[in-house]
């Protein structure tokens, strides 16, 4: 059954819809004070991820302030190398690093596919936790993290590097990182695949480092595996078609190689004129993006314009799914989200 609201879906599947449809990556998150109160009751965040009851919780709280057009999983791209045994902790005030990273081929050697209904079950729960406390509202999106940026935290060992160590392996030793990315790929593949077999009703892959390759090691190292992937992902549940989205931050100069992996959207960061992007595809895919999340900072009348601006350049027409051109920061006002949601709802609908 489609849900009361499907013009995320629609957009997704470049077909007619009244406006354009919103959804806002990391929509919850820590802008929100009641998101806030949850983590504090959970005691951490990996708690806060791993109970199927609080990431339902906090999935469902952006949708009670605005009325978005879907929900994704509250979930991390972390929790793959997680579940293959790497350790992944969570230090105050430094991000993710893991306690076991990949530091030599004995390790790469011994990396396999975890089992999605076995340590990464908790995941799969929350999916079919969420899909049935919407009742139907809005889509459920789900996610995962792209083969190579998945090997750059579990090689790196930790967020926030320049990726000395991916790289030298890249360049010195391809063959083990093809190694890791195949895993990788097999896992995401897996894990995707019980998440649509779950409730998700779109899947997205986020390839947060593939900009920072250069184009030939980008078509190897990158985008051959989200191409992999799509290619054995269930795109059909209970008779309805389940999109995929792909996102490289950073790739707008790959659009078109993007666009050719059979994805059903690419999403866009702020750096690509969402019209130029739109003249470049044609109408092999959709697109999602792409407002600068900084925008959010300035006043609401500001953002409205701004937002604005993005409807204007992507034109007339449909297949287009606004979102910010990457995660919204803790930092936001939630009443500047609410004008922008607004906005895009209100002035989308002259161009449908």
């Amino acid at each position: 059954m489609p849900p009361k609201n499907d013009t995320f879906l629609r957009a997704l599947r470049r077909e007619p819809t009244p406006y354009t449809p919103l959804w806002i990556m990391r929509q919850a998150g820590r802008y929100l004070p009641e998101y806030n109160a949850t983590r504090a009751r959970a005691g951490s965040f990996l708690n806060l991820c791993k109970s199927p009851d609080f990431a339902t919780e906090v999935t469902l709280q952006p949708l009670a302030r605005f009325p978005l057009d879907a929900a994704i999983l509250f979930s991390d791209i972390l929790t793959i190398p997680d579940a293959m045994g790497l350790g992944l902790e969570f230090a105050e005030g430094e991000g993710p690093r893991f306690r076991h990273p990949l530091r030599d081929e004995s390790d790469i050697a011994k990396l396999a596919v975890p089992d999605p209904s076995g340590s990464l079950r908790y995941v799969i729960d929350a999916v079919a936790q969420i899909r049935r406390a919407l009742a139907g509202s809005v889509p459920l999106i789900g996610f995962s993290g792209s083969p190579f940026t998945l090997a750059c935290y579990m090689i790196e060992g930790r967020g926030g590097t320049e990726f000395e160590r991916v790289k030298t392996m890249l360049y010195d030793r391809p063959d083990l990182l093809h190694r890791v990315l195949a895993v990788n790929a097999e896992a995401v593949t897996a894990y995707l695949n019980a998440q649509i077999a779950a409730g998700a009703q779109a899947v997205m892959l986020f390839d947060t480092w593939g900009g920072t390759l250069s184009q030939a090691a980008y078509l190897e190292f990158s985008l051959a595996y989200l191409q992999r992937i799509v290619q054995r992902l269930a795109r059909e549940h209970e008779g309805e078609r389940v999109p995929v989205i792909v996102f490289t931050k950073g790739g707008g100069i790959w659009l078109e190689h993007i666009a050719g992996i059979g994805c059903d959207a690419v999403g866009l960061d702020w750096t690509v004129d969402i019209g130029e992007a739109r003249r470049r595809v044609g109408d092999r895919v959709a697109l999602q993006g792409n407002l600068d999340p900084s925008v959010l900072f300035a006043s609401p009348a500001i953002v409205q314009r701004e937002a604005g601006k993005v409807l204007a350049a992507f034109g007339r027409g449909h297949g287009h799914v606004f979102n910010l051109g990457h995660g919204i920061s803790r930092h936001t006002s939630p009443e500047n989200v609410a004008a922008l949601v607004e906005a895009v709802h209100s002035q989308s609908r002259a161009q449908h």
